[in-house]
């Protein structure tokens, strides 16, 4: 029976060659985006999961309140005694791990000279806590002694070549601190929140002018250090975070000052986020990579499967408007015997059919696109992810549910021809039928606008953000690391710079714009002998006298630092919106009054103008600019302001002068807006994947758009030619035949705007800059929309308008 059914559902394919193609291709369209997406979203999900242990590791953050209780940040890592402090405090906790981020790292090995970007201190149980294979030395002991180095195989061979490294002495910065490799380990995964590729021993750190001994254990407040935690198995975490509080308030000392019911849980919080939630549901400050966004997984997984549910749709709108065309064939099978649940499974054969070899085309076609995807997404996509029992068994049933769900309504329509009407070419189709086939069209082009108004939106938010005046200028600026050993040689390289005439500026800054910022402290207005404290804490920047004219900021009120005021080392520049929380109307008056910034008390000298330090995400914070003594200072970032002409040669310049001045530092360096750029990489790949699904929903719809004008002109054969006999011309008529399609177009606009208005609503909020969502953008998206359906419905219109309707009317 079943191989009966299926040679006549190849036969039928071969019989209607056009139809059949439509229908596979639709379903292959709706497939392969499915695939593509689930092998993003497979990928996205199985972050960190590489870990045995992967359920019972915990990251443990910190969260900093304002006096009000509002949330100031939210750190990913926390202060180093904090570790050791929860182990001993919880006995249930089995073991804790930390890591610090050493930034960027200076290694030397003979001749060779390296700027490393991923190397970290880990604490020496790191390898018997991830399970990272460890290829020579000891997991357990291999960072157990100071001075110690472990590194990935890709770092073996950069450094060593085929040479054994064990053993070997590698470099450290400008100070050449000796590290001895005591251990390789294989690369993190790519499916990991963190890719160390060089660990340093955790224990060297002891002799650190920055940290030392003492600081690991009393430092509160230096939230730098990546801090995991090990619970038993299935382990409720829930116990012990309520106890954090309480905790806190134990081991914290009370700062200086503070009133006697000064609570610390009050100004901090620690939490716990299990670590398989990190890459998804992590988007905290100082996160060791940038992460991935579980929203948009339920995003583009909503979007394959309105696509493919399209697709279904259009098959049954297709097989509908086909069923003139084997009417005869059922009631012939009807007459011979044929009970109508062997019409139904015939044609729901048919339709799985279609969708086996919908997917066999759909799985070539996303191995084909996988590498466009990655290109997109930066990723390393691949289609054996896809090749689990828990994903092929869906797989293997996909055809059966997809080809049930495109071919029951059909088969059911098709399965109730009486066999007496259709013989006689009588077909008559209930109000009830069609309306189901209405609902779908209308389904259909919903899905359809949506995606057209949120393209839309994505492109003028990304727009907005790329054409916005930032508050300085982004052109023609070079911003380099700072080393260390930079410190003592600034003022020479800087000399040497400028006397190059292509370069105009050069700056020293602790951070620079495209960056998060993450110092802040509390100011006061001091009137007389009295402290009028702000409402909020303020952020602060080092900086040096050519760093405001480096970057083109514009002073509201005042002057710059210079170095014609000795005392400018202990006076401030603010902006605009330090001004307004300082309870200043305007910048004038800020202008010559003193404050306290944390401990230094000193002078407002000028005021410059606000500006979008941070991504357009976040709102222009109230900021105070600091001139720290000389060389005095921790800066970290250099910027140089160029001429824009001739750029290579003045890089060849500023190379030349770096190698000179700093021979034991690589020399790397970015453009300020390609950083910019890099801030909203994400919204720029999901305004190229909404244009694409959109334009595939569109594509999708018209098909199933195409079945139902085929299947409704069909129906009307004779109505047109009695038309066309009483002297309609053939616009009149593709008017007559289109009006009801595009009506159905419109109810869909009506559908589709609140939702589209909705969602991107939601989307736009996360934008402390936004464009607003216009009117005119619905016009445009549901004029689109007609304007492709009246396109598509004129083909058949037209087509059936031209018909001699003689051969119409003896249709009969």
């Amino acid at each position: 029976m079943i191989k009966n059914y299926l040679r006549s559902a190849f036969r039928n394919i071969k019989r209607h060659p056009f139809i059949s193609f439509i229908n596979i291709f639709g379903l292959t369209v709706g497939l392969t985006c499915c695939l593509l997406i689930l092998t993003y979203v497979i990928n996205e999900k199985s972050y960190d999961k590489f870990d045995k242990d992967s359920g019972d590791i915990y990251r443990v953050t910190a969260a900093l309140y304002s006096s009000e209780g509002a949330e100031v940040f939210h750190f990913a890592s926390i202060p180093p005694p904090f570790g050791p402090l929860l182990q001993n405090e919880f006995p249930d906790i089995k073991k804790v791990t930390r890591l610090l981020s050493n930034g960027t790292t200076i290694l030397s090995y003979k001749d060779k000279l390296f700027n490393e970007q991923k190397a970290y201190y880990a604490d020496e149980n790191f390898f018997s806590f991830f399970s990272v294979p460890v290829v020579s030395g000891s997991a357990r002991t291999a960072l157990a002694e100071p001075y110690s180095i472990m590194i990935t195989e890709n770092i073996a061979r950069k450094y060593f070549g085929n040479t054994d490294p064990m053993n070997k002495i590698i470099l450290l910065d400008a100070n050449k601190r000796p590290f001895k490799v005591t251990g390789i380990f294989k690369a993190f995964p790519a499916n990991s929140h963190l890719h160390p590729e060089i660990l340093l021993s955790f224990n060297t750190l002891k002799d650190s002018t920055v940290f030392g001994e003492k600081a690991l254990r009393t430092d509160y407040y230096g939230n730098n250090f990546f801090t995991y935690i090990l619970f038993p198995k299935n382990y409720n975490v829930s116990r012990i975070e309520a106890q954090l509080p309480n905790f806190l308030d134990k081991y914290v000392p009370i700062p200086p000052g503070s009133p006697v019911s000064f609570k610390t849980h009050k100004t901090v919080s620690l939490e716990l986020q299990q670590l398989s939630d990190i890459h998804l549901r992590s988007h905290l400050d100082n996160e060791i990579e940038e992460n991935g966004n579980i929203e948009r997984i339920y995003t583009f997984s909503a979007i394959a499967l309105f696509i493919l549910l399209i697709a279904c749709i259009n098959y049954m709108n297709l097989s509908t408007a086909r069923s003139a065309l084997r009417a005869k064939e059922i009631g012939i099978r009807k007459v011979v015997g044929a009970e109508r649940k062997e019409i139904i499974s015939q044609f729901l054969s048919e339709s799985v059919l279609i969708t086996w070899v919908a997917l066999a085309l759909a799985v070539a076609l996303t191995i084909i696109l996988l590498p466009f995807v990655n290109r997109l997404s930066r990723q390393d996509l691949s289609i054996t992810s896809l090749l689990h029992l828990q994903i092929l068994l869906p797989a293997f049933s996909l055809p059966f549910v997809i080809g049930f769900i495109s071919g029951i309504y059909p088969a059911i329509f098709m399965s109730s021809f009486a066999p007496v009407k259709v013989l006689k070419g009588v077909i008559k189709v209930g109000s009830g039928n069609l309306s189901f086939r209405k609902v779908l069209v209308v389904i259909q082009f919903s899905i359809s606008i949506i995606l057209i108004v949120a393209t839309a939106i994505v492109y003028r938010q990304l727009k907005f953000m790329q054409n916005k005046d930032l508050g300085f200028n982004k052109e023609s600026v070079i911003v380099m690391k700072y080393p260390p050993a930079l410190n003592k040689r600034y003022n020479t390289l800087k000399y040497d710079l400028l006397k190059n005439s292509s370069i105009k500026e050069v700056a020293e800054s602790s951070n620079i714009p495209t960056e998060r910022l993450l110092n802040d402290d509390l100011a006061s207005i001091i009137d007389g002998g009295a402290k009028h404290p702000a409402k909020v804490e303020m952020k602060f920047v080092n900086v040096d006298y050519g760093f405001i004219p480096t970057y083109g900021m514009s002073l509201a009120a005042g002057r710059n630092f210079s170095k014609d005021f000795a005392t400018d080392t202990s006076s401030f520049i603010i902006n605009e919106a330090a001004v307004r929380t300082l309870g200043w109307k305007v910048p004038e008056n800020a202008v010559g009054k003193n404050i306290m910034y944390g401990t230094v008390r000193g002078k407002i000298v000028g005021v410059v103008q606000d500006f979008q330090f941070e991504s357009l995400h976040q709102k222009v914070s109230p900021l105070i600019f600091l001139l720290p003594p000389p060389r005095l200072s921790f800066y970290n970032r250099v910027s140089i302001k160029i001429s824009g002409s001739n750029v290579p040669s003045t890089i060849n310049a500023i190379e030349s002068a770096w190698n000179k001045d700093m021979p034991d530092t690589p020399f790397e360096f970015n453009f300020l807006d390609q950083k910019l750029e890099q801030l909203y990489l994400s919204e720029e790949q999901q305004g190229v994947l909404f244009t694409i699904f959109s334009g595939i929903a569109i594509f999708i719809a018209c098909l199933g758009l195409f079945g139902l004008s085929a299947f409704t002109i069909s129906q009307r054969v004779k109505e047109i030619g009695v038309r066309k006999v009483l002297g309609a011309s053939v616009p009149q008529i593709v008017v007559e035949l289109s009006k009801g399609f595009l009506r159905l177009v419109l109810i869909s606009a009506i559908i589709a705007f609140p939702v589209a208005w909705f969602v991107m609503n939601k989307w736009l909020v996360s934008f402390a800059f936004r464009v607003g969502i216009s009117w005119w953008i619905f016009v445009i998206a549901g004029t689109i929309a007609v304007i492709i359906a009246f396109a598509t419905i004129s083909f058949q219109s037209i087509k059936a308008a031209l018909t001699n309707p003689v051969k119409s009317l003896r249709s009969e």
